[in-house]
């Protein structure tokens, strides 16, 4: 049987206990990569017939948990930022998704002042997952046509995020529904 994204979601249903809850999510980024080798899958959602734009396959009505198809024409670099007090997984689909990781290393004492530093930087491959955890600081860059499918632990655009400028060091709390022009923030590509 071909493992599909009824499948993948009826195994985030198991592995996600409660929203919020993170104990499981390698579990889930595993079944992600699982997900990610039906062509059928890929064809569907992420084929070149696609419509551009983040699109919603599911969302889970208890756990709150939404899996989205992305579909960038255009290449993007985002700024430094996090998804607030939730987690996302990014499966990568078609081109690649370069991912860096930061580290905070200001005292954060002083309101919209913040220093990030590189930790680690990876690509995505087709048929690769990577994920991020709840607050962790992170950027994407993705070239044009990349299409890749995001698990994320609920709707990004109703939580407050933050975004970081590396020359300024500054930080800006983003308010729900609101981008801030974070490419990614809550529902574009991030």
């Amino acid at each position: 049987m071909t493992y599909d994204l009824e499948n993948f979601c009826a195994d985030c249903q198991k592995d996600i206990t409660e929203a919020g809850d993170t104990s499981n999510l390698e579990n889930v980024r595993t079944n992600l990569e699982k997900l990610l080798e039906n062509q059928d899958f890929l064809d569907a959602t992420c084929g070149p017939d696609a419509e551009a734009g983040t699109h919603v396959l599911y969302q889970d009505p208890d756990k709150d948990f939404m899996v989205l198809a992305h579909i960038n024409p255009t290449g993007k670099t985002s700024p430094p930022h996090d998804h607030g007090k939730s987690w996302a997984i990014y499966g990568q689909a078609i081109q690649f998704t370069e991912m860096s990781e930061y580290d905070r290393v200001d005292d954060e004492t002083e309101d919209g002042i913040a220093e990030v530093s590189l930790r680690k930087k990876y690509r995505l491959e087709p048929g690769m997952a990577g994920m991020f955890k709840a607050h962790e600081i992170h950027s994407i860059h993705f070239p044009d046509n990349a299409r890749f499918i995001r698990v994320t632990g609920t709707d990004l655009t109703q939580l407050h995020t933050k975004r970081f400028d590396q020359n300024a060091g500054t930080v800006t709390v983003i308010a729900p529904n609101d981008t801030g022009d974070v490419s990614g923030a809550a529902s574009v590509a991030s």
